[in-house]
């Protein structure tokens, strides 16, 4: 085991989750990966060990409050301490308007995105608070800032997010803890492919929504969180900071 900070990334298993992975393993940090997925975990694990840093999966339904703290566990168990927490995991649901979304599909999406996230940071608080702080991203989204249609229940969630964020600072800045949101637009993720593939006929006015006129890549976004995670600018706190292309800054 090397003798550096260590991140736990939940979603680690795929998109910005695993692309962040490699990204912090540049620097030298060992990284927990936490996924439903086991086999897109062990993949992350492979990738950032062959950047010399050491790794270990957790399987975990973030939705679930005790494998929250079974992966939190686990990284202390293992490393000895968390350094960073990039609370990623997260699910978009059916793309269908909200009065035709199932009260399933509702639990499930507000269950991993919002309940997962709010465990996670409590969760993470202890180990950090008594290690003298840490650093926290939390992944909103472009939905989390304004409103969309076909994700109501992800956009409430995402908006959750965002409150998360910036009320975990005005109780625990003082105490070492940073707390930052990134807010993503359209990303070319598995999630969001998988979304597509469910509604191509809104893929190209999507796009073409998007001042850029293309989606973001998960290594772009990786580099914001690595930034946030890791930066000697300290004073960055409770922020929200959206990478979309310039989708949000085209609507107020």
């Amino acid at each position: 085991m090397t003798n550096s900070k260590v991140a736990v990334i939940t979603g680690g298993g795929s998109g910005l989750g695993q692309a962040s992975a490699v990204r912090l393993a540049k620097e030298g940090i060992n990284i927990v990966v936490v996924d439903i997925n086991e086999q897109g975990g062990d993949e992350t694990v492979n990738l950032v060990k062959e950047l010399g840093v050491d790794a270990i999966f957790v399987k975990a339904d973030v939705s679930k409050k005790e494998d929250v703290k079974a992966y939190i566990d686990a990284a202390v168990e293992t490393f000895g301490t968390i350094d960073y927490f990039f609370n990623n995991a997260g699910i978009s649901g059916s793309g269908v308007l909200f009065g035709e979304v199932s009260t399933d599909e509702i639990e499930k999406i507000v269950g991993i995105n919002l309940m997962g996230a709010l465990y996670g940071v409590k969760y993470v608080l202890d180990v950090m608070l008594k290690n003298g702080g840490g650093s926290i991203v939390n992944t909103s989204s472009s939905a989390g800032v304004i409103g969309q249609a076909g994700v109501v229940t992800y956009s409430a969630t995402k908006h959750g997010i965002v409150g998360l964020t910036k009320s975990i600072v005005m109780e625990y800045a003082s105490q070492g803890i940073r707390c930052n949101a990134i807010a993503p637009g359209g990303t070319e993720t598995p999630m969001i492919k998988a979304y597509f593939e469910s509604q191509p006929e809104i893929k190209k006015a999507a796009i073409e929504s998007v001042p850029q006129k293309r989606y973001g890549q998960p290594e772009e976004v990786a580099e914001l969180v690595a930034f946030l995670l890791t930066s000697p600018a300290q004073y960055i706190n409770g922020e929200v900071i959206s990478i979309d292309g310039g989708f949000t800054n085209t609507r107020g």
